[in-house]
């Protein structure tokens, strides 16, 4: 099987938040689509480990943003290679609350989608949730980010839980962060190197 064909798909990059009382999360997903345009209704798929779905679950509520390309690896690696069950990921960041009191990122965000869950379809490691848009708003022009685009132009990596993951092609040499996936193609590993992805140190990285 060609795994490269799957790179033709078109996809974007997107925060997909949620919160449960007190509980606030988000993860990064290239899963949010529209699928029917009356009523307004968005797609998107989580995996089952994310803390994302199971806020999204208990609440019934997500929001969607869609990502400028100028977001940096800073942002795109808090939301997509953390988790919210140990850290705040929205406290580094610029964020508002949707009429459902969900939090979403306003930073290099292009437009932003709140949605009531109507549906859930359990696709063994994910979830998809379908909800009814309630509130959608245009946030900037600038271009929004395509899946494309953060693997060759911001040299992104794909995490495992992610539905797009297609797994190694070719093995690298060098060293490999545990905890998001990057790998320095080097001899050597500077024992003050940071991940410049998931900003994790060299304790984190296995020699491949």
């Amino acid at each position: 099987m060609d795994l490269k064909a799957f790179y033709k798909l078109s996809y974007g990059l997107y925060i997909v938040s949620s919160c449960d009382q007190d509980r606030q999360s988000g993860c990064i997903v290239n899963t949010l689509t529209q699928v029917t345009a009356e009523p307004v209704q968005l797609a998107v798929t989580v995996n089952k480990d994310n803390f994302t779905k199971e806020l999204i679950e208990k609440s019934g509520f997500f929001t969607g943003v869609a990502l400028t390309e100028s977001a940096d690896m800073d942002l795109i690696g808090t939301f997509g290679f953390r988790s919210g069950k140990t850290e705040n990921k929205f406290e580094k960041f610029p964020v508002k609350q949707d009429l459902n009191g969900v939090f979403y990122v306003t930073q290099d965000v292009a437009a932003r989608f709140s949605c009531k869950v109507v549906k859930q379809l359990d696709l063994d490691t994910h979830v998809m949730f379908i909800g009814e848009v309630q509130e959608a708003e245009t946030l900037s022009e600038d271009d929004v980010m395509t899946y494309a685009y953060y693997q060759q132009v911001k040299k992104g990596t794909t995490p495992k839980n992610a539905p797009s993951y297609k797994g190694e092609e070719t093995q690298k040499k060098g060293y490999r962060c545990s905890i998001c996936g990057y790998v320095l193609e080097s001899d050597t590993l500077p024992p003050d190197f940071i991940c410049p992805i998931c900003k994790q140190g060299a304790d984190k990285f296995v020699k491949l």
